[in-house]
């Protein structure tokens, strides 16, 4: 019975895949969206079910699907892990990943590939979880590509567009670099160790007695894989592209599937990473940079998404800056938090989008907060989550990972601090210059302004809802998260009650966030400033507008040079191979060609041909004497 709940959730998302691809067309829209929303929210249902039952009992339920790779001493099962991490992983992916297809019943409704649409979706959904609830790291790596070449669908669903399908490669090929460092990693691991088993390779690695540079190097390669699939510095630039995609795939990315993959797949390597400190600087200050540069990108933006897309990256800068500090659950619950309140900006984002048919430059907005009160209220509550105003959950979690910071290093936490502050500001300039002063859209536009159906803001009022109380499962004190992940995390560097540089850190936190609001209430209220078109715009702030130029440099180091080599091989060393293997051709031809003359048909000659050719053997016999 139980084994058949654990398919249940595995499996029911993949059914509603099947389902829309071969039937979702004929069955029409609506019974399209509803089995493909059905099919998360089973795999929700039963994430709910093994979450109230393993938090009575606390014993994780393990399944053994079947052998999968024996080869020497390595063996590797195709099995199913359900223990804390992975069921409080489970529970926002199939919940949010459930709100996002409702959402998308509404929002995708006219476009004539729907059913498509949500067949994606659920395959989405169906590699995600399988990369949550395997048992090793070969069935995490099978999700992880899945996820993969999900994204790759979904970002260029529209794929008349041929900019969208330049974001969808650059978003697949990138991503690639990253999972060959995870592959490296696995590899080393297997064979290190002769496993891939989790529970196994716990003991084993802890019990070890491998050079810690073979564990340093597995640790690096692992975190490689990382920064690809959670956008960090150097691998982040597909992220903000993947903006190409419908904004329901933004906030699934963004916010419940693919960027979180990299902070589980750290998280549960844990017992890895804590024995390997060097990397683990490594993974802090590249989460701390990745969050500063980031939040940077984010001020001058004027793309709605494209804001959230910086402001995402930033979040998991941060995520990172705890995960290098060894503070797991800090990431975890962040993790958390942020999926409540970036899944509401997205598909507030969406909201948006959708009353103005299409527009998504905030130069063009304005005044929305009038027409538009639900999708204005939920987004407000959830950009004061992210700014970490007090008591939304984005505060809580946030400046747990600030505390943490300050406790182990006073420069990463000033670097931190001042990503928070950035955030504030240009998220309360994405708030208003959307919400707030004068339309500046069309005449046309402002005539058709409205707010979204239900099926749009019911999901937004969930996750509002979700982003304020969501600081509530750790709360100081009560601390209800540690104890649930001490199983699985040590949280011996986790704060478990307040004193009074708790306080005097949460009170900077506070103010910092402040600051950043007024700054730009002063600036995009007060003085009624519109950021300048794209052409008069000047100087450092030019640069940071066309995000450092760091997608130029790539071109410029990566692509154009591998363009070159291409063009070289195509246009050069091709045609010269070709011709010559066309010269053996034509000196086969040729040769064949003199033969020819000698097939003359006359029997005559064949007998003359024959008696010299017997004569010249019998010679070489006799002289061999």
């Amino acid at each position: 019975m139980e084994n058949s709940l654990v398919l249940l959730l595995l499996l029911t998302p993949f059914v509603g895949f099947l389902f829309n691809v071969f039937f979702g067309k004929k069955a029409g829209k609506n019974i399209s969206g509803a089995i493909g929303t059905l099919a998360v929210v089973v795999s929700f249902a039963m994430s709910v079910y093994f979450f109230m039952q393993l938090n009575t009992s606390g014993k994780p339920i393990q399944v053994k699907l079947f052998d999968w790779i024996q080869l020497g001493n390595l063996k590797i099962d195709f099995g199913i892990l359900l223990d804390q991490l992975s069921l409080l992983w489970l529970l926002f992916v199939t919940g949010i990943g459930s709100l996002i297809h409702l959402y998308s019943i509404s929002y995708m409704h006219d476009d004539e590939n729907m059913h498509k649409f949500f067949a994606y979706l659920n395959l989405f959904v169906f590699f995600m979880i399988t990369l949550v609830v395997g048992s090793n790291l070969l069935v995490m790596f099978i999700g992880w590509e899945g996820v993969g070449l999900c994204s790759y669908l979904l970002i260029g669903f529209w794929y008349k567009n041929q900019d969208y399908n330049d974001a969808a490669k650059k978003a697949f090929i990138m991503n690639r670099i990253g999972d060959l460092g995870f592959l490296i990693g696995i590899f080393i691991l297997a064979n290190s160790f002769g496993t891939l088993d989790y529970v196994v390779l716990k003991t084993a690695v802890t019990n070890s007695y491998i050079m810690p540079a073979f564990l340093s190097i597995a640790a690096l390669c692992l975190f490689i894989g990382a920064t690809g699939k959670s956008a960090q510095l150097p691998l982040y630039t597909w992220l903000p592209d993947a903006m190409a995609g419908p904004t329901p795939v933004s906030a699934l990315i963004h916010a419940a599937t693919m960027v979180t993959a990299g902070i589980f797949m750290i998280t549960r390597m844990n017992f890895l990473f804590d024995l390997t400190h060097d990397v683990q600087h490594i993974i802090a200050v590249v989460g701390a940079i990745t969050a500063l540069v980031a939040a940077s990108i984010g001020l001058l933006q004027n793309d709605i998404k494209k804001v959230l897309a910086y402001s995402t990256v930033s979040q998991l800068g941060l995520m990172f800056l705890a995960l290098g500090m060894g503070a797991y659950t800090v990431a975890v619950f962040h993790v958390i938090t942020h999926a409540f309140f970036k899944a509401c900006l997205f598909l507030g984002s969406g909201s948006v989008i959708h009353a103005l048919h299409g527009e998504q430059d905030m130069r063009k907005m304005g005044g929305l907060r009038k027409v538009m009160p639900i999708t204005f209220a939920t987004m407000l509550i959830s950009t004061l989550a992210i700014a970490g105003i007090f008591p939304f959950a984005g505060f809580w979690s946030k400046d747990e990972i600030l505390m943490v910071a300050f406790e182990h290093n006073k420069v990463l936490w000033i670097v931190g601090s001042i990503a928070s502050i950035m955030t504030a500001f240009y998220m309360f300039r994405l708030m208003y210059l959307t919400f707030f002063r004068e339309f500046r859209g069309t005449e046309e536009q402002k005539h058709h302004l409205h707010e979204s159906p239900s099926l749009i803001t019911l999901p937004l009022i969930i996750l509002a809802a979700l982003a304020t109380v969501g600081g509530l499962i750790n709360l100081p004190g009560s601390n209800w998260l540690n104890h649930f992940l001490e199983p699985i995390l040590a949280t011996k560097h986790e704060h478990h009650a307040l004193g009074s540089q708790e306080y005097m850190l949460m009170a900077i936190a506070l103010t910092g966030a402040i600051i950043g609001i007024v700054w730009a209430y002063s600036k995009y209220i007060k003085q009624g400033f519109v950021p300048k078109e794209d052409s008069e715009i000047t100087g450092f702030s030019k640069t940071i507008y066309n995000k450092y130029y760091v997608d130029e440099f790539y071109t410029s180091l990566i692509v154009k040079p591998l363009n070159g080599l291409s063009n070289f091989f195509r246009t050069t060393l091709e045609p010269a191979l070709g011709k010559v293997v066309y010269g053996f051709g034509t000196v086969a031809n040729g040769i064949g060609n003199q033969g020819k003359k000698l097939q003359t048909g006359s029997i005559g000659l064949y007998l003359f041909a024959f008696v010299i050719g017997l004569l010249a053997i019998v010679s070489y016999l006799f002289l061999a004497q």
